[in-house]
Formats: structure tokens, sequence, C-alpha cells
């Protein structure tokens, strides 16, 4: 692609700060607008909020609708987690006639939890000419587009079993927060009950693998359970006591006619002392493949991300899923 790639950077937290150091990388790419809602940061240089070290001439804005009016192609899109939250902001971006490639990760594989919602998206997007994908490491490629991957070797797949350990106490603070580290049992078992402590993705990633691999699930079920610390635990932002929740151990299931085909399990705590991502395939042949230390859930998903926007002007318009699009990697130009 030679013509420059013009970019609305929409939310700027940490994964947001981390896609457009990488976006300032490419040749081809224009930051040409920023959205926030965090008062501290509206108003000041999105160059100076996500550290890359000099002004872009781009100021943050809480007017979503004023900025999505910028001559553009492309939004990216990393604000929440929960499909329905975002609705209207991506409705919105819509409207406004540029395609969207978002983190949220309902939106990786939304059709069985949001049946509606889909087709209205879809709808709008087709009706405007845009694509609306959701994207990220986990949801969007380590648990679900890899596996399809790899099941591509395979005659037949009979189940599937994938497995996620990482060390959260090396990554960032609302990460650790996000999985109950340092917090007593109770209060754990609280948090989890109000939908507060949990990875959003593993049924969107059991949906995407059962119906392209055409395994018929008669439910997904999931389980949350917390990690107890066994020692003191030290991170940079907190600290873990002897008893106290280290992290998250949280499993989906795929059932069908009562036997388990697709089992995906995410062990997320401080101190893991073995990171790794495995994925096996029970089939014709069996297959097993394993990534000792594991895939970096924040820089892996900038890059998927970063080297998915080229692919959005391929891909027909409407919601698309990660198994639409060819992923690639780009060095320092979209071509």
């Amino acid at each position: 692609m030679s013509q420059e790639i013009r970019v609305i950077q929409y939310g700027v937290g940490s994964i947001g700060a981390e896609i457009v150091r990488l976006l300032l990388e490419k040749q081809n790419v224009c930051l040409v607008g920023a959205v926030d809602s965090d008062p501290v940061k509206v108003g000041r240089d999105l160059g100076r909020i996500t550290g890359a070290a000099r002004d872009l001439g781009v100021n943050i804005s809480d007017d979503a609708t004023q900025v999505l009016k910028t001559k553009a192609d492309v939004v990216v899109h990393c604000t929440s987690s929960h499909l329905a939250d975002v609705e209207q902001q991506l409705l919105q971006c819509i409207d406004a006639g540029l395609s969207v490639i978002s983190t949220c990760e309902e939106l990786a594989y939304p059709f069985r939890k949001y049946p509606q919602l889909s087709e209205k998206l879809d709808a709008e997007a087709r009706k405007r000419g845009v694509v609306v994908l959701g994207i990220g490491i986990n949801p969007g490629f380590l648990m679900d587009k890899l596996v399809l991957t790899l099941a591509s070797a395979c005659q037949r797949v009979n189940a599937v079993d994938v497995t996620r350990v990482v060390d959260a106490g090396c990554r960032r603070l609302p990460l650790q927060k996000k999985v109950g580290a340092g917090l007593r049992p109770n209060e754990f078992s609280e948090l989890v009950t109000a939908g507060r402590i949990k990875h959003h993705g593993l049924p969107e990633s059991a949906a995407m693998i059962a119906d392209f691999l055409q395994i018929r699930l008669d439910e997904i079920r999931e389980t949350i359970r917390p990690v107890i610390a066994p020692v003191r635990l030290q991170t940079e932002f907190l600290e873990v006591q002897p008893g106290h929740v280290a992290g998250i151990h949280q499993t989906a299931y795929g059932i069908s006619s009562g036997q388990e085909k697709i089992r995906l399990e995410l062990k997320m705590y401080v101190g893991a002392e073995k990171p790794m991502d495995e994925i096996t395939l029970h089939g014709v042949p069996d297959l097993q493949f394993q990534i000792s230390g594991g895939i970096h859930g924040d820089l892996a998903t900038a890059a998927v991300v970063v080297n998915s926007i080229p692919l959005l002007f391929e891909t027909r318009p409407g919601l698309r899923t990660s198994p639409d699009i060819p992923m690639r990697h780009f060095s320092g130009r979209f071509e």
C-alpha cells in the first residue's frame, strides 16, 4: 500500500498507548485524531501521553463526534472489554464512514452472545462500506485463530485443549488488579460475582473454534477460581500475602452431548513459574504445539492490531473476525 493511512486513536489507555508507539514506526501512517474521556489526558498532546517523547500535533479530545469529522481512514478503538458498553461508540465510527479495528474482547466473535447486535453492526458497516474488526492476542489470535491455523494440518479434529499460563507479576498494574492479585479470597469471590474480576474472551474463542471446526456445542460453560499464594509475593506495584489471591484460574468448556469438546484454560497469576502457551488438537493426527515462556499479551496485541490495519482495505465490508483476514507482519511500512 503506497498511500498514507490516516488513523484516529479512540482510547489512550496502556494498550492504546502501545499501539500509538508502534504506529509511529510505520512510514506511511499518519495519526490525525485521538479520543479519551480521562480529564487528565484531554487537551494534551497524544505523543506526550503515550510516551513517544515528542509532540505529534494531535491533542486528545473527549468529543468523539468532533474528532470523527476529521479526514481519516481507520479508527483504532481501545476503550472497553464489554461490547454492549461500546455499541454506540462503534456505531458512531461506522456512521462517520470509518473502518474500525477494536480490542474489545467481546467483539472478537460476538455472534453467540450478541446475535442481534452482531447483525446490526454488520448491516450498518455494509451499508457504509466499512469494516468492523475485533482483534487482539487473546481473543483474536492465540487461543482461537492459531488453533484454527494448526488444525489445517489435521484430517479431523475431535477435541481441542488450549492452556495459557501468564506471570501477572511481570505485567502492568491494571492487569494485576484485573486478576485480583493481593485480594483476600472472600473479596475475590465477591468481585467475581459482581463481574469485576474476569478475563473476557474465552467463551468467544470457544465459539469461534467450534463454528470453524464444525463442532456442534450445546453450551459453553465458564469457571473462575482464585490461585492462592503459598508465600509472600512482591511485584513492582503490589504485595501478595500468603493465603491471599495471586490471580485467576479461568476455564471455558465447550460441551456437546454431555462431552467436553473444547477446553480453554487461562492461569494468570503473580509468581507463575513456567509461563507458556500450549495447544493440543485431538484428532487425525494428534497435534501439540507449545510456546515456552508464552506470548507477551500487551506487546502482541499491539502488533496484531497494527499489522491488521492494512488488511482492512482488502476485506469486504461488514462485521469481520480474525479468521476473515490473512494475518501477516509489516515491518517499517505497510506495503
